[in-house]
């Protein structure tokens, strides 16, 4: 039995102390690791102690030993997946044999000189979760080991991880596969076009810790402690709604949040790193790693959305721990941002100008956050697999939002390749920029509105850029989204004043608030709902709550006077909520009027049709309504029960399919003389875009990124002779009319490209 067995922590601690003091010595990095594997071996009281790492081939070379034969030191090398060592590091997890030549993986290497040694123990030495070699550990004779010397070599094989990453910082380890260095081009699906490069940015940075072992095991035990008071008390507030900010994170991933940190197993784990000696910081990180490298591995999706909770929870410890909680540093210049995910409110706290791209490993093309993204315009990739395990800060990156492809660390051949695109964009947007001020008409003559969609002030400078004849959605929550506390009146009522003069005159249609589902303002707590996308949200909130409606209204009252006012109510589901809506605009118009404010020159009030239920009833809301507006993002999603926001069903329905179309040609012509706009990601598609004219609408408001390549498109369609080709379509043609619509385009010579 070793030292290090029976629960003997202090053995560990010995041994710690003894790898700390080789830490501080002046030597090279293969003296370093061979006096290390001395060190264990001695402690352990095991006959061979043995380092492999992995190179940048994938392949684990033996780097140091005791007790093999050293001249297999820098030979002896085992392919991906070879023999026991292979084994570990294709597992990420340890083994323990008590007679390892039987094991159908054993290799047997001659030049090593094993023969004699039955036992094997090999751990994976894990950094940031993934694999940069193995630790092991053999006795000649036949021996179980022990649950806790297995935790024991953990527990080295952490801090061996750590004065790995420190020689590799001197270039000694440059042929080992320590950091991701290797070039790797990651194909995901484009949430938002175009092109990009920078450094890597993480939106939930690793805390590192400084100090991997500790001199007090009390005291650090007593950090941890007073970390996990914080952090269980943090995700209680913000269950309770005592919260300063949520951003896109829902109720359901906080009870899970609050479920594992209550985990004894996970707290066993942590306190079992510091009685032997880690600091707090160490423990945690040795915790994550093995999380990480699991997630990595895992097949079934259930366990890896469970590992995926467990590394946010061991991120937010680490924080607690580091007194960086709740911190966002401002990112540099030229970042690509690198998330699992991420909400549309954290993602503004980030500003504009410095984030370039943006990288997701999950993420929904039709999330708040892509629509963010467009209307920041920059371009944004998800579905990026194992997007995190792949990526240091600092990283070079290109994003490439039309091909959906990213690349880490790109090589000289692949950047000049892609500096020709960066080149072919710029001429695009030249193209684009000289059609700005052209009409927007079709070859028959027939004009198409092309509006902008917003949500902050600096998307209306591209109304001059785009040549967009109006805003066609201006997006108000978005200032609730990212304040601490109610924005008072008179800064609602100069946000939207300044709205309104940088149109300087084009018509700018307001959405009132649409908060609820994933978009949360922290001073208003919600409850938890099952289906947040069709619950309390949108002009529902508004109507039950009328103070903050009125208080709303009464800011764009104020804004528009002695202008045209167009506001439109978002998630109407039957007329009565339009007329409801109508009446707190109705009130708001006659205070101002009472007290002698000048008021706006005319009012228009619109209704957005998201809800399949007030889009049968067209007929009826168009008597009332001076405007209608089909929210395409939400009501596809309702009319094909598929929600946006679940990126295994978000692409699975198309648009362009004949019930949808059907669906739509509907509510076009139920609406009479009523106008009627397509609004969302959807009219800024050009196939798209040409399909919505060809069932009659003529305004199509959209993010500015799509106004260029739309007005290219139309300005080389015949409107009509395409509609007649869509009605027969919809007639005749199988329930899927996309490459249809493609073979149009081509043999009519529609740029839809």
């Amino acid at each position: 039995m070793s030292p290090v067995s029976s629960g003997n922590a202090g053995g560990s601690r010995v041994l710690l102390r003894r790898l700390r003091d080789v830490m501080v010595q002046d030597a090279d990095t293969q003296t370093r690791l061979d006096r290390i594997v001395a060190q264990i071996g001695t402690t352990m009281v095991a006959d061979v102690c043995s380092i492999y790492l992995r190179r940048s081939d994938g392949s684990l070379e033996l780097f140091a030993t005791e007790g093999l034969s050293r001249d297999a030191i820098h030979r002896t090398r085992m392919k991906a997946g070879e023999g026991l060592v292979g084994l570990v590091a294709e597992g990420v997890e340890p083994i323990s044999l008590a007679d390892a030549p039987k094991h159908p993986r054993f290799s047997y290497r001659p030049e090593t000189g094993e023969d004699p040694f039955q036992s094997f123990m090999g751990v994976p030495v894990l950094r940031s979760g993934r694999v940069v070699g193995v630790l092991v550990v053999q006795n000649r004779y036949a021996r179980t080991y022990e649950d806790d010397e297995i935790e024991a070599l953990q527990l080295i094989a952490t801090v061996l991880a750590e004065i790995v990453s420190v020689e590799d910082l001197t270039g000694a380890l440059s042929e080992f596969q320590i950091k991701p260095t290797t070039p790797e081009t990651l194909k995901g699906k484009a949430y938002s076009r175009g092109l990009a490069s920078g450094q890597a940015l993480l939106h939930d940075p690793d805390v590192e810790p400084t100090r991997y072992l500790s001199d007090d095991p009390v005291a650090e035990e007593q950090r941890l402690d007073e970390a996990l008071i914080k952090l269980r008390s943090g995700l209680e507030a913000l269950l309770a709604g005592d919260v300063q900010t949520l951003g896109g994170t829902s109720f359901e991933v906080l009870e899970t949040f609050h479920l594992l940190s209550q985990d004894r197993s996970w707290e066993r784990r942590l306190r079992d790193g510091v009685k032997n000696g880690l600091t707090a910081e160490a423990s945690v990180e040795q915790v994550r790693s093995e999380h990480r490298a699991r997630m990595t591995s895992a097949k079934d999706g259930y366990i890896r959305d469970r590992l995926h909770d467990l590394e946010e929870l061991d991120n937010r410890l680490l924080r607690y721990l580091s007194g960086e909680a709740g911190d966002r540093k401002e990112a540099p210049e030229n970042s690509i941002l690198v998330a699992r995910d991420i909400g549309p409110a954290e993602l503004l706290e980030y500003g504009r100008g410095r984030i370039k791209a943006i990288l997701l490993e999950e993420g929904s093309p039709s999330s708040h956050a892509a629509i963010v993204a467009k209307a920041m315009g920059v371009p944004m990739l998800g579905q990026l697999p194992n997007l995190l395990s792949r990526v240091e800060a600092g990283d070079m990156i290109i994003v490439d939002g039309n091909d959906a492809q990213a690349y880490l660390r790109p090589d000289r051949m692949v950047s000049a390749a892609l500096h020709s695109r960066f080149e072919a964009q710029s001429a695009e947007q030249k193209l684009f920029a000289a059609t700005k001020d052209l009409p927007s008409k079709t070859l028959d003559g027939q004009t198409i509105q092309l509006l902008l969609n917003a949500g902050l002030a600096i998307d209306l400078e591209q109304l001059e850029t785009t040549g967009a004849s109006g805003v066609g959605l201006y997006r108000t929550e978005f200032q609730f989204m990212i304040a601490d506390s109610l924005p008072r009146l008179d800064a609602q009522t100069a946000l939207y004043t300044e709205a309104l003069d940088l149109a300087n005159g084009r018509p700018v249609t307001f959405r009132t608030l649409d908060l609820g589902g994933d978009k949360v303002a922290a001073y208003m707590p919600t409850e938890r709902e099952e289906n947040p996308a069709m619950g309390w949200r949108a002009v529902r909130m508004g109507l039950d709550r009328p103070g903050l409606s009125r208080y709303q209204l009464r800011a764009l009252v104020r804004a528009a006077e002695g202008r045209l006012l167009r506001v439109m109510f978002p998630l109407v589901a039957v007329v009565d909520e339009f007329h409801r809506a109508r009446e707190l605009l109705e009130k708001e118009l006659a205070w101002a009027r009472s007290n002698g404010r000048l008021g706006p020159t005319r009012v228009e009030a619109g209704a957005m049709i998201e809800a399949p239920a007030l889009a049968w009833d067209t007929a009826s809301i168009a008597e009332h309504a001076d405007f209608l507006s089909i929210g395409t993002n939400d009501l596809m999603q309702f009319f094909f029960a598929a929600d946006r926001g679940t990126a295994k069903v978000a692409d699975r329905y198309d648009i362009l399919s004949r019930p949808a179309l059907t669906f739509l040609k509907h509510i076009r012509d139920s609406a009479g003389q009523t106008p009627v706009s397509i609004c969302g990601e959807h009219a800024g598609r050009p196939l798209e875009a040409m399909a919505m004219i060809g069932l009659g609408f003529t305004r199509l408001s959209m993010p500015a990124g799509g106004i260029g390549p739309v007005k290219r498109m139309l300005m080389s369609l015949d409107g009509e002779d395409f509609s007649r080709t869509l009605m027969s379509l919809l007639r005749i043609g199988d329930g899927h009319l996309r490459n249809a619509l493609k073979d149009y385009a081509k043999t009519h010579s529609v740029i839809v490209n």
